[in-house]
């Protein structure tokens, strides 16, 4: 089993709530991550058709039953059990007693958020990250990291992507879609999503997705919503702060895993993407997916948005930390050019004393200082958010 990060951060939600949640996509490794780090505690899945019936008929006599706590995967599917999980854990607050999995935040979170405020500690998990998956390995090739993606079933398995893809979106769509949402037709959701890919790492566009898909407006807001809902794709907000008054408020689009993006996109092999017309942006998404990966690891928010103005002045990423506002630019060329650096430069003039020093993640293989801007591989792209001095500059 490959070590997830995220353990640490589970170490101390276990010594500080009675309830730990840990949600995130399906597949993402939840339950094995819980089932081993909390191997002590009884198993229950509310996958199981006894088990929900159990818990519908009697939900007291359920919880009495696992006194000592239990993790209670897919906990989502019956939400009406929190009520009752919260006067068990007001009177016993045992730290660590139940641990509850979840697949849909909506499910999962919104019953947290009415009925277990500040009793629950909570752990978003996603897929591998990269660091996590090559922790004692090299690297790799870019192109085959972003067309397999990161989910764990994939390389814990040894799975052909595609295959795997194929299947991981069709049982999305036909259980947790019906869940969330009324969609009379999946065909046209499963458009819909192919949609999303294509408009990877572009402003949000609710009338054109509409359009393009043969919906209404409210409708495609409405399964955008499913989808980040999911843990399938994130919406980027733009920084709210102005430096020039002519800032963009829209939203940015993004996938989770590239693997999954690659698929819908029907890239069907690692060197179709050297060429493919949305490298670039594929290539921008998984770089901010790892940096989101790493903020959630950690159980902290993302603080991670982009900025650009009406002129089309531009950065990738503005990491907040604090009162210093961090730029990071991406770019997937292999060979570091000049002018990679513009957008950079321009902001850090703009933002004035508000700049923390910039960085540049691109497809290459060096790490070095190039007029005060911190140039990293892709393969370090986590270490953009730890700002440090950096090694003598090279003009």
């Amino acid at each position: 089993m490959i070590k997830r990060v995220s353990e640490e951060l589970l170490e101390r939600l276990k010594r500080n709530f009675p309830v730990i949640a840990v949600t995130g996509p399906r597949q993402s490794g939840k339950t094995t991550l819980c089932r081993s780090f909390f191997k002590d505690k009884a198993y229950v899945s509310f996958e199981n058709p006894d088990v929900l019936e159990r818990v519908t008929d009697d939900p007291r006599g359920f919880l009495a039953s696992h006194a000592e706590g239990a993790i209670l995967d897919e906990v989502q599917r019956r939400p009406q059990i929190l009520s009752y999980l919260q006067q068990i854990v007001d009177e016993d607050p045992t730290p660590g007693r139940f641990v509850l999995t979840g697949s849909q935040q909506f499910g999962l979170m919104s019953g947290i958020t009415q009925t277990l405020a500040g009793r629950v500690g909570t752990l978003e998990l996603l897929p591998f990250s990269h660091a996590e998956l090559n922790e004692n390995r090299e690297p790799g090739d870019l192109d085959s990291v972003m067309f397999q993606g990161l989910y764990p079933p994939i390389h814990d398995r040894g799975l052909e992507p595609s295959l795997w893809y194929a299947n991981y979106t069709r049982t999305y769509v036909e259980r947790d879609v019906r869940q969330l949402t009324n969609v009379r037709d999946l065909a046209v959701f499963q458009r819909f999503v192919r949609l999303c890919a294509g408009r990877i790492g572009q402003l949000v566009n609710y009338s054109d997705l509409a359009s393009d898909c043969g919906i209404t407006y409210n409708t495609a807001k409405s399964w955008l919503s499913v989808l980040q809902a999911s843990y399938l794709l994130f919406l980027l907000q733009p920084h709210h702060k102005s430096f020039n008054k002519r800032i963009i408020k829209t939203p940015k689009l993004y996938f989770y895993d590239t693997g999954l993006a690659c698929w819908l996109l029907n890239v069907q092999s690692s060197g179709q993407l050297n060429t493919h017309a949305i490298r670039g942006h594929l290539f921008e998404s998984w770089a901010i997916s790892e940096l989101v990966k790493k903020r959630f690891n950690q159980g902290l928010p993302t603080n991670l948005y982009f900025w650009q103005d009406r002129a089309r002045n531009e950065v990738d990423v503005i990491y907040e930390d604090g009162n210093r506002l961090y730029p990071i630019e991406i770019k997937s060329g292999s060979t570091f050019r000049g002018d990679f650096l513009k957008g950079l430069h321009r902001w850090t003039k703009l933002a004035g004393e508000s700049s923390g020093p910039p960085c540049l993640i691109y497809g290459g293989d060096e790490s070095f200082i190039q007029k005060g801007t911190r140039v990293m591989p892709w393969y370090e792209v986590e270490g953009a958010l730890e700002p440090k001095p950096g090694s003598e500059e090279q003009e």
